[in-house]
């Protein structure tokens, strides 16, 4: 198994990509399956935008001034994303809104990897050498283990989401 931090990266991005396809391919289907693989989307894009947040953009940010107006983008862009996951992660399957914000959530998301990996990732490759981005993937691997695996709300909609499921 690599530890470039790059490689690890797109290795997520290609099990989301699996996830994504899968529920729309479930879309119409039962709502239990549609439910689990939510679940299983949830898990698998907050672990990952874990690790990007603590590790992988606070190391880019200080290494490589130059992107910090990518890395900025990639912090709203994943805001975004927890405001999404954090809803649905409040709902049900049953909900007639469930499969229109999932769609809205694999969009998003899909958007945010296609930047990542064809502006992003190329210039951190030019710019960080082999060693750099393998100790960077190395504390990534470190982190994963004890990464959250539930959506929490970002702060400023916490009090919002918590009284509507009141």
């Amino acid at each position: 198994m690599s530890t470039d931090a790059i490689v690890l990266l797109k290795e997520d991005h290609k099990e989301m990509r699996r996830l994504f396809r899968e529920f729309e391919k479930a879309e119409e289907g039962p709502a239990k399956r549609r439910q689990e693989l939510v679940n299983q989307i949830l898990e698998a894009l907050t672990v990952h935008t874990y690790l990007e947040n603590e590790v992988m953009y606070p190391e880019v940010r200080k290494l490589l001034p130059d992107l910090e107006d990518d890395i900025l983008e990639s912090y709203e862009e994943h805001h975004v994303a927890d405001v999404l996951c954090a809803e649905l992660a409040t709902m049900d399957a049953s909900d007639e809104r469930f499969n229109a914000k999932t769609t809205v959530l694999i969009e998003n998301v899909e958007h945010h990897v296609e930047e990542e990996e064809q502006e992003w990732f190329p210039k951190v490759r030019d710019a960080l050498g082999r060693n750099q981005l393998q100790e960077i993937g190395q504390r990534m691997i470190d982190m994963r283990a004890d990464a959250p695996r539930t959506p929490t709300a970002p702060k400023a909609i916490k009090k919002s989401l918590d009284a509507m499921t009141a």
